[in-house]
């Protein structure tokens, strides 16, 4: 059993990168395998529409210049996939958006590689705009045939400058409450 999360947020030990961690606290405390992998602040390439994943079904991205093949591996070993980006105009991270493209496009060419995998996303933003956010990773996670927990709130907190989100107590409880969820799930659908 293994759950992923990923950061699409450039800023290493921030908000994005906290609420992550505590996703996969009770995750991990439940004895499953946890990896967080950083995108943000990387070079990663958006989709370039050329359907080579479409032609040659083998799981990868024709762009072998970057981090997203190996994140598709590990999306594809992981019973959960966690995606956490920070709010940038109402929108995720350039980083995040390419992965969700050039890995939603993957799967759906290799007989929807993501079905009946848990997805959840997690999101900081500072005022507005992280239902959008959440709207456009899960919208991958539903088309991909995934399936999306739900927790005591949205999965979003509030922050702008690094630590910020720590004070979002709310925010807090929700995470840990998302993890426990998707670790329930994980040990449901594996027994």
């Amino acid at each position: 059993m293994k759950v992923i999360a990923i950061n699409g947020s450039p800023r290493t030990g921030g908000n994005t990168e906290y609420l992550l961690t505590k996703v996969l606290e009770p995750i991990s405390e439940a004895g499953i395998e946890t990896e967080l992998v950083q995108i943000g602040g990387k070079q990663v390439h958006g989709c370039t529409a050329c359907n080579k994943c479409m032609e040659n079904k083998d799981a990868r991205c024709v762009i072998k210049t970057d981090i997203v093949n190996e994140c598709i591996g590990k999306m594809i070993e992981s019973d959960a996939i966690i995606l956490g980006s920070p709010t940038y105009f109402a929108g995720m991270t350039s980083e995040m958006k390419a992965l969700i493209d050039r890995a939603g496009f993957v799967a759906f060419a290799n007989d929807r590689l993501f079905s009946r995998k848990i997805g959840a996303a997690v999101v900081v933003n500072r005022r507005g705009g992280a239902t959008n956010v959440m709207d456009s990773i899960n919208h991958m996670f539903l088309m991909s045939k995934m399936i999306v927990p739900g927790s005591t709130y949205w999965n979003f907190g509030i922050g702008l400058e690094k630590g910020d989100v720590e004070k979002d107590a709310e925010a807090l409880e929700n995470m840990k409450d998302l993890g426990e969820t998707i670790a329930w799930l994980v040990r449901s659908l594996k027994a």
